[in-house]
């Protein structure tokens, strides 16, 4: 039987520490920098950009499907083989080298791009479940939700340290600054590279499995746990349904992810000034949404926390969808003589507390559910559904936008935030600690 230790707070923040470093990744190249980089300049298919949205979503789509394929499968080797370590280092080294080959992505090279982005996205992906299946050994259940939180908070902040940098140094996404901005890529790929140190240095290997070779036949083993896990299950019911649920809700938030500085860009028109702010509030409120979301989780429970950071997110929709309205509404009420961008941020703050906190207690409630001995192999799950999600919104918002434009594509998303509450009216929470206590 494992026992779940308790770490010390060096492992702890070593362990937060890579969602410091990542976050350079999904800021500087999928959301903030990259993303419009490649739709705006590389494809360039102005005045609407559709091709370059669809191709956008279509590379996202593509790594995240590589995810799916196998993150379960390598997170039964990784408990197996004992091997967490080695394969967290493997998807983080395959990171760094492909995000900084995108300094070669000139305007026109489609394809380049395009294959850069499978690549790193889907190695950064893997990681992030490699790296989450740790959490089950930091520390009891009752304390996941406020490591997750740190974690997260960490995050946002490496996020703005690193993109402020950026956004300073590089200067606006503009054909005309090419020569700089195409620096993105080696920086996110340096950020990542150096601030990820801590993690291979203070984290420790958990004592689950017998360290051995990953070959042929770890890799026949874990074919053969993953079609266990699939036939039993019912063993795990609030887990299953919490897995449907974050099917549904990380297809909302890896299109607002993907999309939401594009939309700045191409439907509120903004500024580089505005745009500059927004990244400021989104970081910010995200980390605070993580901190205090992760403290509510041990206060009011997983279920519950999770609840709320969803509605949370249809509020934010409704805003950003809605902001013209909102901006001559505030203007004709009290007088004011407002743009839509600066009401833009509002939606913004919104959009961060959502995003720090959804993700944080999600990851949480998983960490709970799970057996300590089969944490990677369920994180894995973990990280099939949330890509299988990346896949159903991104692609299915890429559509949409393709048809309707990228404002009315925006509206799916509450669909999908909607559609993640009602698996949570069968969990109970206990039940799933006591499932997965049973199982050690």
């Amino acid at each position: 039987m494992i026992k779940t230790r308790k770490a010390g707070r060096r492992e702890i923040f070593g362990w937060a520490m890579f969602d410091f470093a990542s976050q350079a990744y999904t800021l500087l190249i999928i959301t903030v920098v990259f993303g419009d980089v490649y739709t705006r300049i590389v494809v360039g298919d102005a005045p609407d950009y559709r091709l370059g949205n669809l191709l956008w979503s279509l590379a996202l789509c593509l790594s995240y499907a590589l995810v799916v394929a196998s993150a379960p499968l390598l997170g039964v080797m990784m408990d197996h083989a004992q091997a967490r370590k080695r394969m967290l280092f493997a998807s983080y080294v395959l990171t760094v080298l492909s995000t900084a080959l995108l300094y070669f992505v000139e305007p026109g090279y489609i394809w380049l791009g395009f294959s850069l982005i499978v690549i790193s996205n889907a190695a950064f992906a893997t990681g992030e479940s490699f790296i989450a299946s740790f959490l089950p050994f930091l520390g009891d259940s009752r304390e996941l939700g406020r490591i997750s939180g740190f974690g997260w908070a960490l995050g946002y902040a490496g996020g703005l340290v690193s993109a402020g940098f950026v956004l300073v140094l590089l200067g606006e996404t503009s054909a005309e600054n090419f020569a700089r901005v195409r620096w993105v890529g080696p920086f996110a790929a340096g950020f990542f590279l150096l601030a990820a140190i801590p993690t291979f240095l203070w984290v420790r290997e958990p004592a689950c499995g017998a360290r051995q070779a990953l070959g042929a036949a770890t890799l026949t083993i874990a074919r053969q746990r993953v079609l266990r896990t699939v036939r039993t299950v019912a063993e795990f019911p609030d887990l299953a349904r919490l897995f449907v649920s974050i099917l549904f809700a990380m297809a909302g938030v890896y299109v607002i992810v993907a999309f939401s500085f594009i939309y700045g860009a191409q439907v509120i028109g903004w500024s580089e000034a505005t745009r500059t702010q927004m990244f400021i509030v989104v970081q910010i409120t995200a980390l605070l949404g993580a901190l205090l979301f992760g403290a509510l989780q041990d206060r009011l429970g997983g279920r519950t926390t999770y609840a709320l950071t969803l509605l949370l997110w249809m509020v934010a929709i409704l805003a950003i969808y809605f902001v013209a309205a909102l901006t001559q509404a505030l203007n004709a009420a009290f007088g004011l003589a407002l743009h839509a961008e600066q009401v833009f941020l509002v939606a913004g703050l919104l959009s961060g507390l959502s995003l720090g906190s959804s993700q944080s207690v999600g990851r949480a409630l998983v960490g709970a559910f799970a057996p300590p001995q089969r944490a990677a192999e369920l994180f894995g799950f973990w990280g099939l559904f949330s890509k299988l999600a990346a896949i159903f919104g991104i692609f299915g918002v890429g559509l949409l936008q393709w048809l309707f434009g990228l404002q009315g594509a925006v509206l799916f998303c509450i669909v999908l935030f909607a559609a993640a509450l009602v698996p949570l009216a069968g969990i109970d929470e206990a039940r799933g600690m006591r499932a997965a206590q049973r199982e050690d």
